[in-house]
């Protein structure tokens, strides 16, 4: 797996934290590990975007973007109204195919869902994984309405012949409510793929030490982790 493409289920999900969670276990394990935004916006030109955010928490890890667009907008909306080029899905293979020449691993951060546009054409992410032929991680929430969401773009892919790989929760709260708990059994029925991790709240506000520290026991072992998804779903779920 040397490039996998990490979505979420919509925006504020925990997408760029479990971003840098992956890149965090996958360098304790002792893998080189790029980062690739394939279109920053909302940020202006000398603001952190969320690849260097990755960069930050994770560590030892290659930080890059295809673009940056200044509204937090859609990648295709923000291009065009900035009047700059957009974000063509075969720009970010192309990027993230030459990382993948110098490091064991790339992962290619979307923005917002899966189908985000990125052009005027409607290129998405999906298109990206599809030039790959890359696994997609997806991130989803917790709580009421994840289901919904989860299924939909889990069906998206199937429907495009794109491995999902797993799902990971971007946040699983301090006191998880009732559709939380029974979302742990339900994520990965309604997704067909294994629930492969779960962040806790506030994870991205960690010192970045205990951030690389702690990443691991978030993940599963699939994700170069030591998280066991029996184990969550019995203490949180029951």
């Amino acid at each position: 797996m040397p490039i996998l493409v990490i979505t979420g289920t919509g925006t504020e999900v925990g997408k760029t934290v479990t971003t840098a969670a992956v890149a965090a276990a996958a360098v304790a394990a002792g893998r080189s590990v790029a980062v690739l935004k394939a279109a920053q916006t909302g940020v202006g030109p000398d603001e952190r975007g969320d690849a260097a955010e990755v960069a930050r928490l994770a560590g030892a890890v290659t930080a890059a973007e295809v673009a940056r667009f200044p509204e937090p907008l859609a990648p295709g909306t923000a291009a065009r109204r900035a009047g700059l080029p957009p974000v063509r899905p075969q720009d970010v293979a192309t990027a993230a195919a030459k990382l993948a020449t110098e490091h064991e691993l790339v992962l290619v951060e979307g923005a917002g869902g899966l189908l985000v546009r990125f052009d005027e054409a409607g290129g998405t992410l999906a298109d990206v994984a599809r030039l790959l032929n890359a696994p997609v991680l997806l991130v989803a929430s917790a709580g009421l309405g994840t289901l919904n969401t989860t299924e939909l773009t889990a069906r998206e892919l199937r429907a495009r012949e794109l491995e999902l790989l797993g799902v990971v929760i971007g946040s699983w709260p301090d006191v998880p409510d009732l559709a939380s708990r029974c979302n742990v059994a339900d994520l990965p029925e309604v997704a067909g793929a294994p629930l492969l991790g779960a962040l806790p709240a506030g994870a991205g506000a960690l010192d970045s030490a205990d951030f690389r520290a702690v990443a691991p026991s978030w993940l599963s072992a699939r994700l170069d982790g030591r998280w066991v998804a029996e184990a969550f779903r019995m203490r949180e779920a029951s």
